[in-house]
């Protein structure tokens, strides 16, 4: 281990994303080095800024032993997550180094909370989902789970603000073929994709609803223990009528062929928001839980765009855990900086609204 260790490797910094939260490290007084799988855009990168570089391919070990030589923290921006995840974690757990990465996926989190007691054996914290997936719902779960400690079911729902990036973009269009997921009973089970939609006022206005497998099915759970979560986002008709295609013609979209023709529309999109579009957008979260008695708790949140936010929270806790802020082990973002990480974010407010009449829906 690196005890002490002030050094950030930031590995996918040449991303959309990763370019974001590279300049809010920078904006922090923090000097990362830089990492990634394409070596030139990762030295021109460095170069530009004045910083190391350490590329190295995810798929050798000796390389990314030697990029973590030193460091005392990993933040991975390189997805997706679902392929990436584990041969970083398996290198941040032979040296010793603290890991976190952006990710939304499930299986990454479940994954990762698997290896818990390996990381604390090891004095190594595993805390993934330190951007918008999922600071801010995980922030607000966490939040209205103290408001009623009883809380037994759990519903969340957001709207981001702005379109996504191209990795954003790639990860859905992987997972397109495995459907929706919802926890019950303390296990996630498996739905069918647009399993259900509702219509959630979010304070500027009431947005339709639908649910998706976001991270939270697994992370809230880890945060909160309530034992049953949906998580739904909004989306425009197109959206909806896409997801309700994909139940019928999933397994054709998962194929090399369809996976292929997806992911070129998506290479040939721009690489994500503008700085405008960034600029006058803003993501809106809403959020309820509830007792088996029908006692019942509601809030919303209201922060920066999600990439705004994911480089702002990414930056933070990386700091934090620099800064000596790290429980070995799993974490979620709660857990590992509080309830109120979410409100360090400028521009990030949220607002109790008034006790719902009781009754379970």
């Amino acid at each position: 281990m690196n005890p002490g260790s002030s050094v950030l490797l930031l590995y996918g910094a040449t991303g959309y994303t990763g370019r974001l939260v590279l300049a809010e490290t920078l904006a922090r007084g923090l000097r990362p080095v830089l990492s990634g799988r394409d070596a030139i855009a990762v030295r021109s990168l460095a170069e530009e800024h004045g910083l190391s570089a350490r590329p190295a391919q995810l798929n050798d070990a000796g390389a990314l032993d030697a990029a973590l030589t030193g460091v005392g923290a990993v933040l991975h921006c390189a997805g997706p997550f679902s392929n990436t995840s584990r041969p970083m974690a398996d290198a941040c757990l032979r040296n010793r180094v603290h890991y976190l990465d952006i990710t939304g996926e499930i299986s990454v989190f479940e994954s990762l909370a698997l290896r818990s007691l390996e990381a604390e054996r090891k004095g190594v914290m595993l805390l993934p989902g330190v951007g918008f997936d999922v600071v801010p719902t995980d922030c607000l779960a966490a939040h209205l789970h103290e408001r009623l400690p009883s809380a037994t079911w759990l519903t969340l729902a957001f709207h981001g603000g702005t379109g996504l990036s191209r990795g954003s973009a790639t990860t859905m269009v992987e997972n397109i073929g495995r459907g929706g997921a919802i926890r019950r009973s303390g296990k996630i089970t498996r739905v069918p994709a647009g399993w259900k939609q509702r219509d959630v006022d979010f304070g500027d206005r009431i947005r339709r609803t639908v649910t998706i497998p976001w991270g939270d099915i697994s992370t809230a759970f880890h945060s909160t223990g309530i034992p049953n979560i949906e998580v739904y986002s909004s989306a425009p008709p197109s959206a909806l009528r896409g997801l309700v295609l994909a139940r019928y013609f999933g397994r054709v979209l998962a194929t090399a062929p369809a996976q292929a023709f997806l992911k070129g529309r998506i290479r040939s999109r721009a690489s994500g928001p503008s700085v405008r579009e960034r600029e006058i957008a803003a993501a809106r979260l809403w959020g309820e839980a509830w007792d088996d008695d029908g006692q019942r708790v509601q809030a919303r949140l209201r922060t920066p765009d999600g990439y705004t936010l994911t480089a702002s929270t990414a930056a933070a806790a990386a700091a934090a855990v620099l800064a000596g802020g790290a429980t070995p082990g799993f974490q979620t973002p709660s857990r590992a900086f509080g309830t109120e990480f979410i409100l360090k974010v400028t521009g990030a407010v949220w607002e109790d609204l008034p006790t719902p009449s009781p009754g379970i829906p």
